[in-house]
């Protein structure tokens, strides 16, 4: 099992969950993160003041699953819907998962995914 970390763009959520729900993935979790690449922030004009904000906000996709070969079918459809050739379209990175549980039945392993 593996897990697929992606952070992307807020406004590109909407296309990345529509094309991994047609190619099967519907689950997903989605969180409100704030960091830093090579974009290094950006200058606001705020009542008339200058503000450096050097965090800027992303979101956080998870998804999970079972087979070594669904992990580049979903690495494809997050970097097809969340590109927008520009700096700051995202990262993803991939991590094996030795165990996962469902809470609520205690079902172990890939049935729990």
């Amino acid at each position: 099992m593996y897990k697929v970390e992606a952070i992307i763009r807020d406004e590109k959520l909407q296309c990345v969950k529509q094309g991994l729900n047609e190619a099967g993935f519907s689950a997903l979790t989605v969180t409100e993160v704030r960091g830093r690449g090579q974009q290094k922030g950006s200058v606001i004009q705020w009542l008339g003041g200058y503000y450096y904000s050097d965090l800027m906000g992303k979101l956080k996709l998870e998804v999970v699953v079972n087979r070594e070969e669904d992990v580049q079918k979903v690495i494809d459809l997050v970097c097809n819907n969340a590109y927008t050739g520009e700096v700051g379209d995202g990262k993803i990175f991939v991590y094996p998962l030795n165990e996962v549980v469902r809470i609520r039945t205690r079902e172990k392993g890939e049935t729990a995914v």
